[in-house]
């Protein structure tokens, strides 16, 4: 992805990126050097984007026992 600076020196962050990040307008951005020379763009308030399968994951909560389950394949219920 690429982005042109205009001559106030802003630049479009590219939606898919915003779109990661959760960037919104108002969202504060950060701008750190890499050892390697190059840019790295965060949120200032340190949020990470959710994860790709956060969304899935959740707690099936209190259910049956193991005793009870073995009783339902063996078919003694």
């Amino acid at each position: 992805m690429s982005a042109t600076v205009t001559a106030k020196g802003q630049v479009t962050i590219p939606k898919p990126v915003r779109d990661f990040l959760g960037l919104v307008p108002g969202t504060r951005v950060e701008f750190q050097w890499a050892a390697d020379g190059t840019v790295v763009l965060t949120r200032a308030d340190e949020k990470r984007p959710a994860r790709r399968f956060g969304a899935l994951r959740g707690d099936a909560g209190k259910g049956l026992s193991t005793d009870a389950i073995m009783a339902l394949t063996r078919g003694e219920v």
